[in-house]
């Protein structure tokens, strides 16, 4: 038998001892100890575009914009949209009501709130304010109404301010006194501070009537604040608030109030001053000097 185990040739003394290396050169490699570099591909399902929620939006709200007020048109246009979707795009809904309320198209926001609903999705407080706002804005009074009525009904201590707000507000507006009285009598029982601007409607209203009685109490249980909240620029900046209205003190003389006028401007000023070392830029301070200060 032929056996090369002991044989030694010239030919094999050009062969240098050494690792091997490869000529070849890629762009993407990943080396592997056992069988050398090779190359890496890129991967096709994750080279597709992801359709965000913005552009989904904005096709939802293209989708129903040309479409006429019937409700089973824009309900099937509706239904169409989501169909493939494995859940239910609560955010693109959202994204796109805030679009068209941006736009005051108050009559879509009511069908699709209530398709919303009764898909049973997205039912929250903050669903139920646009729902009330746009009812209000469309002149259904009485679809309003009845949408407080049962939302005041069901989260009756876990009602936010800001329902009362509105619908005191719309009631001033309409002139229905009564019912601005009705819906103040709940906000006390149910011990929610009424805030400045409800104050100042009811003030205007006890004023209109000759009920001055009433108006002096409800100044005096609910003083104006003096201090006030801003937010410039995501931080929050306390500034002293300056009532309209003089007071005997600050009214004897035009003197003594132009007095008055320079010490409060230069309270302000130490207090943007303070601000202005936690680290706020002085051009937001002067926007925040010129601009009217009136209590909430």
């Amino acid at each position: 038998m032929f056996c090369l185990r002991n044989y030694w040739s010239p030919a094999f003394a050009s062969v240098k001892e050494g690792p091997v290396r490869h000529h070849i050169k890629f762009n993407c490699v990943v080396v592997c100890g056992a069988r050398g570099p090779r190359p890496r591909y890129p991967r096709v399902w994750k080279t597709r575009k992801k359709i965000g929620t913005i552009s989904k939006s904005q096709k939802l709200v293209e989708c129903i914009k040309g479409l006429s007020n019937v409700k089973e048109e824009v309900y099937g246009a509706l239904d169409s949209f989501v169909a493939w979707e494995l859940e239910f795009p609560l955010i693109v809904v959202k994204k796109a009501l805030k679009k068209l309320e941006d736009e005051k198209e108050w009559k879509r926001i009511i069908q699709v709130i209530k398709w919303m609903f009764n898909k049973g999705q997205g039912k929250t407080m903050g669903s139920y304010y646009t729902l009330l706002n746009a009812l209000i804005e469309d002149g259904r009074i009485e679809e309003a109404e009845e949408l407080f009525r049962m939302v005041f009904s069901r989260y009756m201590e876990g009602l936010p301010r800001t329902f009362f707000m509105r619908i005191i507000s719309f009631y001033y507006s309409a002139g229905e006194h009564d019912k601005m009285f009705e819906i103040f009598a709940d906000m006390e029982e149910l011990g929610v501070r009424p805030d400045g601007s409800i104050i100042r409607m009811l003030g205007d209203v006890f004023q209109k009537i000759e009920m001055m009685d009433k108006y002096e109490k409800l100044k005096k249980k609910y003083p104006p604040p003096k201090w006030e909240y801003r937010y410039i620029k995501g931080k929050r900046i306390r500034i002293r608030v300056y009532p309209d209205s003089k007071t005997e003190e600050t009214a004897k003389g035009d003197h003594d109030n132009d007095e008055l006028g320079e010490v409060e401007s230069i309270q302000l000023d130490n207090e943007l001053e303070e601000e202005a070392s936690s680290g706020l830029d002085r051009s937001v301070l002067d926007d925040a000097t010129c601009g009217d200060l009136e209590y909430i």
